[in-house]
């Protein structure tokens, strides 16, 4: 239960954190990973998003709307779309906060060091379960 209202928490902060620059918690996973100045594959950013492809869609959409995003035919396969920051979109990143920053703060500010490496620790264990139990195709 105690995972489950970090998770809650830590959304609803990261909202709260983002709200005021227009943009919701997955928005902003979006633009980071467009960040790096490589385009990206619309149909991959599903994959590391760990959205579904209909989702990834809306989400691209939302962004072309706002004028953060945009997609291009892929070269290579024109049936692709590659996606970019545009220059507004590139003028936000950089001046958006890095809220992951600011919720580390905000929940482990004050922790001690060795129950940060004991924190780390278990939630590292417990996110390689997670991922071997999806990649094994086993039914959660």
């Amino acid at each position: 239960m105690a995972a489950k209202q970090f998770v809650l928490a830590n959304r609803t902060a990261m909202e709260a954190i983002l709200r005021p620059h227009g943009l919701g918690g997955t928005q902003w996973w979006v633009l980071a990973q467009l960040a790096t100045g490589d385009a990206v594959r619309q149909r991959d950013l599903a994959g590391a998003l760990n959205v579904e492809r209909a989702t990834a869609s809306e989400l691209v959409l939302t962004l072309v709307r706002k004028g953060l995003v945009e997609q291009a035919p892929d070269p290579g396969d024109l049936r692709q779309k590659l996606l970019r920051l545009t220059d507004a979109g590139e003028q936000l990143w950089a001046s958006l906060p890095d809220p992951l920053e600011r919720l580390y703060d905000i929940a482990f500010g004050g922790t001690s060091a060795k129950d940060l490496t004991t924190i780390a620790r278990v939630l590292s264990a417990a996110t390689e379960q997670l991922l071997a139990t999806r990649n094994e195709g086993t039914s959660l």
